[in-house]
């Protein structure tokens, strides 16, 4: 196949979120190229943020992330069980549900967007991201 002058080559990504505790709220999705705005996808044009049911396709079936330019991307994603449009947290401690691409090991705080990136280079990549739970 060929490309036009100055088209991009564009590539699919499969997002599956696993280890949902209920099915209650939203799922709500960053994905980003920038590592400045990981994981909130604040004030970045670039981003791709999506808010599904948590009854939805992430209850078991793939999200999917059409037309992306190649590159790297990162991933956060939290569990909105209450639907108010934020992670609920307690003394800093996340109540509700959060995952990142790569599933990067958590101490304090977010992973920096290196921990979570990952490369969409083909046709079908994939991504699955376990959801974690603090309280």
């Amino acid at each position: 196949m060929l490309l036009l002058p100055g088209a991009m080559p564009v590539c699919d990504l499969s997002l599956d979120v696993a280890r949902l505790r209920s099915t209650r709220g939203l799922i709500r999705i960053c994905l980003t190229a920038t590592p400045a705005n990981f994981p909130k996808c604040a004030n970045d044009a670039q981003s791709v943020t999506r808010s599904i049911p948590a009854t939805g396709p992430a209850s078991g079936h793939a999200i999917s992330f059409d037309g992306l330019p190649r590159g790297d991307y990162a991933i956060a994603v939290i569990h909105d069980e209450n639907g108010n449009g934020k992670l609920d947290t307690f003394a800093g401690i996340p109540r509700e549900g959060f995952g990142f691409s790569r599933n990067p090991a958590i101490a304090f705080g977010p992973p920096p967007f290196k921990a979570a990136r990952f490369t969409v280079s083909g046709d079908a990549d994939a991504q699955q991201v376990r959801m974690l739970y603090l309280l």
